[in-house]
């Protein structure tokens, strides 16, 4: 028998004061069998910190071609390629190639990502943006999961506050650039 996936719905309070975007956001996640709390947190942060109108998670690990987020223009032509994780430098290069902007979000040490796309050829490589979250608060966040959850998230300063109903975490979002 087949695992299925898990639904989550995280009610958020946005007040993104760098972008001076302030929403009531409703995300429903479905976590895979695959996918790790943390993988997961990573997403939805990634979803808070892009917000934007028009933002869409992808279909899921069925459609590997595609990234985990993206924000596409009303013709259906991809503008922003949001990944998570540690993309191998031939996908940042596809993506590079398929949209104006690409993102990397991810939860994992950059000391050991980033020389992963150390000499690789990736088109536009000085425009891919390339955030890490702090892993203290992913675990944080992880730890707390639950399937229905709510939270107020402040970004300021590239500093993410997440208000939880007993607890407030707090972590950077440090942008590296690709190595050349």
């Amino acid at each position: 028998m087949a695992l299925t996936s898990t639904m989550y719905v995280c009610a958020i309070e946005l007040a993104d004061m760098d972008r001076d975007v302030y929403e009531s956001l409703e995300v429903r996640l479905a976590m895979h069998p695959s996918e790790s709390p943390e993988y997961l947190v990573t997403r939805l942060l990634a979803y808070a910190c892009e917000y934007t109108e028009g933002l869409e998670f992808s279909r899921g690990i069925s459609t590997p071609d595609e990234p985990a987020l993206c924000v596409r223009d009303l013709t259906g032509r991809m503008q922003t390629w949001i990944d998570i994780g540690a993309p191998d430098a031939a996908r940042l290069h596809r993506a590079s190639k398929v949209a104006d902007r690409v993102v990397v979000y991810s939860h994992r040490d950059m000391t050991q990502l980033l020389p992963q796309w150390s000499g690789q050829r990736i088109h536009r490589a000085e425009a891919v943006e390339v955030y890490a979250l702090n892993r203290s608060l992913v675990d944080a966040l992880a730890a707390r999961l639950e399937r229905r959850m709510a939270f107020a998230l402040t970004i300021t300063e590239r500093q993410l506050y997440a208000a939880l109903e007993t607890v407030t975490l707090e972590g950077a979002l440090t942008r590296h650039p690709l190595p050349s």
